[in-house]
């Protein structure tokens, strides 16, 4: 075959033109604050993410152009590689940001979405699944200090979806009755009630007969002091979500995971969030795997029950 004076083009482009060439998988970062998390940066691109888009100080007001620019550039088909993360420390603006985007897809135009606002759901659901290892949760007494938080009211929401028996403990009853009211909408059958406490000897008299407690308040705060979960009565398992000395619950350390002493077992933040970042990084990897995903709390729980080796 004679190919003098055929260029390189004409020898080669249509051949090429023909190559179906691999799609990079996309993630959008819509985050609330003016500067994205790089936490949830890292996290992403450990989960595999080729290509990271991050972006502060998303609002409601600004983000239809971005949701347009991620489902206009490629065809329906084409879609499951590109996905929407929405966090920031605001829960609530990350909330109302999730909402906005989720109403701003139509048709087939859509991509895979996921809220983890300040961590909140990855974390709780981490902090139940790990319950779970241990405890029957339907019927179980739990109390929730902290409970008006975001990781807090959503470790109750878990606990009352898997037919626990919530307490949920605020410095003022008001906070606390909201709470259960926010969860009382979610779930109908939700057995939750409220409380209040200020003092570290009322938060114990809350606790007793007890199966479960979990601290989830804010930095800084300590609930039960030192030498309380030897005198509370019926409690057999135990967690406190703070990793910001001092302690949420003073008799477990920061690194516990699925220790046992006096009988009962101790899950510190540290020892929860191995679990929370395996359940971060597989919920990323499976926004890709279609274009409809949308990874609420109760969607990233199953992902915690799937990764923690926990049947439904």
């Amino acid at each position: 075959m004679n190919l003098k004076g055929v260029s390189f083009a004409d020898q080669f482009l249509p051949a090429l033109l023909c190559l179906e060439i691999p799609l990079k998988t996309i993630l959008a970062q819509f985050d609330t604050d003016p500067l994205p998390s790089t936490f949830d940066q890292v996290a992403a691109i450990d989960a595999g993410v080729e290509q990271l888009f991050s972006y502060g100080s998303v609002s409601p007001d600004n983000v239809t152009g971005l949701v347009h620019g991620m489902i206009f550039t490629r065809g329906p088909a084409d879609l499951k590689n590109s996905a929407i993360f929405v966090g920031g420390s605001d829960v609530a603006a990350g909330e109302a940001l999730f909402r906005k985007v989720s109403k701003t897809f139509f048709g087939p135009m859509r991509v895979s979405i996921m809220l983890d606002s300040n961590g909140c759901n990855t974390t709780a659901a981490a902090a139940i699944a790990s319950a779970r290892r241990h405890l029957k949760l339907a019927g179980c007494r739990a109390i929730v200090l902290g409970s008006t938080g975001p990781v807090g009211i959503r470790a109750a929401e878990l606990l009352a979806l898997e037919n626990a028996q919530v307490t949920l403990v605020s410095r003022t009853i008001d906070r606390a009755e909201a709470a259960c009211r926010d969860v009382r909408t979610k779930l109908e059958h939700a057995q939750v009630t409220a409380a209040n406490a200020s003092l570290p000897s009322e938060f114990e008299a809350l606790c007793q007969d007890s199966a479960l407690i979990i601290a989830a308040g804010a930095a800084g705060v300590c609930f039960l002091e030192s030498g309380a979960l030897q005198r509370i009565q019926g409690v057999k398992l135990a967690v406190d979500l703070n990793a910001v000395p001092p302690a949420g619950i003073a008799d477990i350390s920061v690194m516990d995971k699925a220790v046992v002493e006096a009988g009962i077992v101790r899950y510190g933040a540290v020892g929860v969030g191995g679990l929370k970042m395996k359940v971060h990084k597989k919920a990323i990897t499976s926004l890709f795997e279609s274009s409809d995903r949308v990874l609420d709390l109760r969607a990233v729980y199953e992902l915690a029950l799937q990764v923690a080796g926990i049947g439904t």
